[in-house]
C-alpha cells in the first residue's frame, strides 16, 4: 500500500487554501517528496511528517511553480534539520534550473550540509527495492524532460496461517522460508512445499503521479489499470483551447484519461484558482466517476480494491 499525502495542491500561484504543488507518497520506511513548490517547508510541518527520511525529491519538470521550494528547504537543512543525504531526481532540463538554484542562489559557494546528489534520469527504471519498484515515464508538457512517475509494488502469494497450522508448521524460520517460496522439512521428517501454505498470486498496488501535461496519447499504456492516477486539473473544459496552448489538461481530459485506461481511482490536483472545486469534480465526474479533487493536507491510500 501507497499513502499520499498532497502538500500543495494549486495551479501556478497560491491561493488562500492552496500551495504550489508538492505531494508526499509514503510506502513503509521510504519517503518521496514529488515536485517542491514555494512554501513547501511549511506545509511540510503543518502536516505534521517532518523532516526525517525525505531524502528523495521526484521533480516533474523544472517549471519555477514546481520547483522553487527547494531553496527554502536547503536553507531549512542548512540552519534547522538535519539529514543524512538528498537526492533530487529529475530531466537534465530541470536539473540545470535546480543547480542554479541551489547552487547560485542558496549555497553561493558553500558546500551543501550533506552529500547532495542531483540525479538526471531518462524514462525507465529509477529504483528497484524488494518490494516495490518506480519507474519513470516521459510526458507531453512544454519543453523537454517532463517526467511522471510509475511506483509499482511487488506481487505476492500471500502466507495462509491457517494451512501452516493444520499441518503443523511451527512459527518462525520455517514459515518465512515457505514465504520465500522455498520448501522445508518438518521436525517429524515431512516435507512441505510453499504450494501448500501459500494463496493465489495477487499483484502490487501501483500509482502513477503526473504533474503537468499537455497531451494524453502517449500516457495510457503506462497508466493502464492503475489502482490511482495523481493528475492535473488545471483547466475546466470551457477553457480547452487554453490550456491546449499552455500545454495543461482540463478536468475532463484527466477524466477520459482515467476511464480508457481503466484506472482505479483518480485524483486531481494543480487546480486554478479561477475555479470552483465543486465545478471541477462535477465535470470530472461526468466522465469518471471514482474522481476526487485534492485539497492541501488531504492523504489518500492507494490499494488494490480487494485489500
Amino acid at each position: 500500500m501507497f499513502e499520499l499525502v498532497f502538500l500543495g495542491t494549486s495551479a501556478s500561484a497560491p491561493s488562500v487554501r492552496r500551495n504550489l504543488p508538492a505531494l508526499v507518497v509514503k510506502h513503509d520506511e521510504y519517503r518521496f517528496l514529488v515536485d517542491c513548490g514555494e512554501g513547501t517547508q511549511r506545509q511540510i510541518l503543518q502536516s505534521g511528517i517532518g523532516f526525517k527520511r525525505l531524502n528523495r525529491i521526484l521533480i516533474t519538470h523544472g517549471h519555477l511553480d514546481h520547483i522553487l521550494g527547494l531553496a527554502g528547504l536547503l536553507s531549512t537543512f542548512m540552519r534547522w534539520e538535519s539529514i543524512d543525504e538528498l537526492e533530487v531526481i529529475g530531466g537534465k532540463g530541470a536539473l540545470d534550473r535546480v543547480h542554479d538554484l541551489l547552487y547560485g542562489v542558496v549555497l553561493r559557494g558553500q558546500e551543501p550540509p550533506m552529500p547532495l546528489n542531483l540525479r538526471a534520469i531518462v524514462a525507465g527504471p529509477v529504483l528497484e527495492e524488494d518490494n516495490f519498484s518506480l519507474s519513470a515515464f516521459s510526458v507531453q508538457h512544454r519543453g523537454p524532460d517532463n517526467f511522471g512517475y510509475l511506483f509499482e509494488e511487488k506481487g505476492r502469494r500471500p502466507f495462509l496461517p491457517e494451512k501452516a497450522e493444520a499441518l503443523g508448521v511451527p512459527n518462525g524460520p520455517l514459515r518465512r522460508e515457505l514465504v520465500e517460496g522455498r520448501s522445508v522439512l518438518l521436525p517429524d521428517g515431512r516435507k512441505i512445499e510453499p504450494d501448500s501454505v501459500l494463496g493465489d498470486f495477487r499483484p502490487g498496488t501501483r500509482l502513477a503521479v503526473i504533474g503537468d501535461a499537455g497531451d494524453t496519447s502517449s500516457l495510457l499504456e503506462v497508466c493502464k489499470g492503475v489502482d490511482t492516477l495523481v493528475m492535473e486539473a488545471t483547466y475546466l473544459d470551457e477553457e480547452a483551447a487554453m490550456a491546449r496552448q499552455f500545454g495543461h489538461m482540463t478536468a475532463r481530459r484527466s477524466a477520459e484519461l482515467a476511464r480508457d485506461a481503466g484506472v482505479g481511482q483518480l485524483v486531481l490536483t494543480h487546480v486554478s484558482r479561477r475555479y470552483r472545486e465543486k465545478d471541477i469534480l462535477a465535470e470530472a465526474q461526468s466522465v469518471f466517476e471514482n474522481a476526487i479533487v485534492a485539497r492541501d493536507f488531504d492523504v489518500v491510500q492507494v490499494k488494490r480494491p480487494e485489500a
